[in-house]
């Protein structure tokens, strides 16, 4: 494979499980194999499903303070940016933290089971792509750091409760986080062709 840092051509082939591999001219970071990573995936995967539905359920945060509480759930968040007179913030924000990484993990399911399964369908490399284009965009860890940063301010103005939402969606960004992060781009890629070349 070619280095991303400086396109020397690396011979990576030879990697066991576990094993990972470096350009051995700028040192940058090439690929680590995995025997069981499609099924890491898949776990992690459905991992972050579930708790991206739990926090689109529960309570997020609630703010109390002189007597007025207020409570917002995940899927209201976008909706209280549109009703500060900000739409195109709003539709963002829903892109971002909850419609894209949704749809990530879902392609990631339907990516991994097939390669974990040792069979090829003519959609896999369309769904490879769009996992590795989209997932870019999904901004799930910058959203729950900003929600940190904003309850240190927030915190000294009003008494703050943390709901099973904001937990869960914590949980859900590892979980996405992980999953994104052990389908390796070269080992996919391998496995693809190896399947495909198999087929026919």
């Amino acid at each position: 494979m070619a280095c991303h840092g400086c396109d020397l051509l690396v011979d990576v082939g030879a990697l066991k499980s576990g094993e990972s591999a470096s350009c051995p001219r700028c040192g940058h970071f090439l690929t680590k194999f995995r025997a069981d990573s499609y099924s890491r995936v898949l776990a992690y995967t459905a991992a972050g499903l579930i708790l991206l539905v739990m926090a689109n359920t529960y309570s997020f945060l609630s703010f109390s303070s002189s007597g007025l509480e207020s409570v917002i759930t995940l899927r209201q968040t976008p909706g209280a940016v549109w009703e500060y007179g900000m739409p195109e913030v709003a539709i963002m924000v829903a892109a971002f933290i909850i419609v894209i990484p949704a749809v990530v993990l879902v392609l990631l399911l339907v990516l991994c089971i097939p390669l974990e399964r040792g069979t090829y369908r003519p959609w896999l490399a369309p769904v490879a792509k769009a996992i590795f284009v989209s997932q870019n965009w999904a901004m799930v860890e910058v959203f729950i750091i900003g929600v940190i940063v904003s309850l240190v301010k927030i915190a000294a103005m009003a008494t703050v409760v943390l709901g099973i939402s904001f937990w869960a969606y914590a949980g859900f960004s590892i979980c996405f986080t992980l999953a994104v992060a052990t389908l390796d781009r070269y080992q996919c890629w391998e496995r693809i062709e190896e399947l495909g070349a198999a087929q026919t």
